[in-house]
């Protein structure tokens, strides 16, 4: 691989389309192609660096025909490699599907077929949110709400305690923050290594020489005796995510390091001491895996000395505000842009979306809004387009409901309308303006009938029912 280029994964079961993207991308990225969900997780965890682009497409093997794999597949980088940008480019390319890969993490959603030009400028894109401003905020926790006011508390109590600690929350809230910034960068290690190892992104079979490092000649290809994480992170910190990944017959060796310190270099007999503190995270019910075998309680329990959990954005109120403040304000001084603003109307959708992917699908709205948008005010419409709602529960607050007028103006349009009629058929009448509402919402939506049904507060498939009812008159 090249140093100098940026690693590109596309995930695409068409040979066809990989090996055509891949010629179309060669100049700017090393590229590597993947057909399945399994093969591109076990590609991956024979890297060296994670790559920073991945294209992937929804529909995967062995459901060709379903989003599911793909959906599964972004899960599974993220968790992997929480930094790494996606874009999802599919022919399942239903609004849905959309929102729903944005919800998860893919900071963008392309239909097929798309110009590789396009996506080439897309990617560009995507890489100047990459990194942070000069000068910008330290990291942190943002937020003033009572959850993350006791966070807050409990960090203090903990930082400069040598016990470990285990991170608790859900995906995209935040735990690496908690765990470079607030238990490491605030204490009083804050000057020795600081190092993080993702025990879900490296084979099984790897996770052990990782760790512990290994001597020359213990298993095929140890040409040269390497130190492991324990050995660099010395008397710093050494932070373990997706922790619920470490194989069972790992899970010993680890427990022996909380217990005394000690751990050996894989085929070597001599005993070394690690002073690392250990901090932890998982967004899995680590008690649940418990009882069914996968986690050792011993371990858990020395795991867990002291356990954090970091709210879903969801449960901290107002602090998507702030949340929002921080990123639009971020991505427009990374893209040199000016920060857009949300409408009054906008700002009030935001403040009822609960955010399922959390901190990080809140950041992603942002820069493709900041992209899109930079130094207008956003409506409410715009933002819609953004969020995860499926149709039946789109809010109704901002919708073009036929309902919406006061009884009284209805009366009086009712009335001039019969003084101008010498006959009226109810049916046809009623019939014609509900035509001409949905041919309008259509018309002002593009033609997306997702957008279409929430402008008119009814759901698709009752918006295709009405419709077809017309051609069977």
């Amino acid at each position: 691989m090249s140093a100098a280029k940026p690693l590109l994964l596309i995930v695409d079961d068409d040979s066809l389309i990989s090996e055509s993207l891949s010629f179309a991308f060669a100049q700017e990225y090393d590229v590597l192609t993947s057909h399945s969900r399994s093969h591109a997780r076990n590609l991956l965890r024979q890297l060296r660096n994670p790559p920073r682009l991945a294209l992937v497409d929804l529909g995967l093997p062995p459901l060709p025909h379903r989003p599911d794999e793909g959906f599964a597949l972004i899960g599974d980088l993220l968790a992997s490699y929480p930094d790494l940008k996606i874009v999802v480019l599919s022919g399942q390319s239903d609004d849905e599907n959309a929102r729903h890969a944005r919800t998860l993490g893919a900071v963008e959603f392309v239909a097929k077929p798309c110009d590789p030009s396009r996506l080439a400028e897309l990617f560009r894109q995507v890489l100047r949110f990459d990194t942070p401003p000069t000068g910008g905020a330290p990291g942190g926790l943002i937020g003033e709400s009572l959850p993350m006011q006791r966070l807050r508390l409990q960090l203090g109590q903990y930082a400069n305690l040598a016990y470990p600690v285990l991170i608790e929350g859900e995906s995209g809230s935040g735990k690496d923050i908690v765990a470079s910034h607030y238990l490491h960068r605030l204490t009083e290690r804050r000057d020795k290594p600081f190092l993080a190892l993702n025990c879900a992104a490296i084979s099984p079979s790897l996770l052990e020489p990782t760790l512990f490092g290994y001597a020359k000649g213990a298993f095929t290809g140890a040409q040269t005796a390497k130190a492991g994480y324990f050995d660099d992170a010395d008397s710093g910190t050494l932070f373990l995510d997706e922790i619920g990944e470490l194989p069972l017959d790992l899970q010993p060796k680890l427990l022996r390091v909380l217990e005394n310190g000690e751990y050996q270099r894989v085929g070597e007999t001599q005993t070394r001491i690690s002073t690392a503190r250990i901090i932890t995270a998982t967004n899995r019910d680590l008690r649940q895996e418990m009882k069914t075998g996968r986690f050792r309680p011993d371990l858990y329990h020395r795991l867990s000395v002291f356990t954090v959990s970091v709210p879903p954005v969801r449960e901290t109120g107002l602090d998507r505000l702030l949340l929002l403040e921080h990123f639009r304000k971020n991505c427009a001084a990374t893209a040199r842009a000016e920060p857009f603003t949300l409408a009054p109307d906008a700002q009030s959708l935001w403040l009822d979306y609960t955010f399922p992917g959390n901190v990080r699908e809140l950041r992603n709205i942002a820069i493709r809004l900041t992209a899109r948008y930079a130094g207008q005010a956003v409506t409410a419409g715009q933002l819609r387009a953004e969020l995860d709602y499926p149709d039946s529960a789109a809010p109704q607050t901002a919708a073009i409901s036929l309902d919406a007028a006061q009884p009284e103006e209805v009366r009086q349009a009712a009335r001039q309308h019969l003084e101008r009629s010498t006959y009226l058929n109810l049916d046809a009448t009623l019939e014609q303006w509900q035509k001409g509402y949905i041919e309008a919402a259509i018309e002002l939506s593009g033609g997306n009938m997702s957008e279409a049904a929430r402008r008119l507060g009814i759901n698709r498939t009752t918006l295709y029912n009405r419709m077809e009812g017309w051609n069977r008159q």
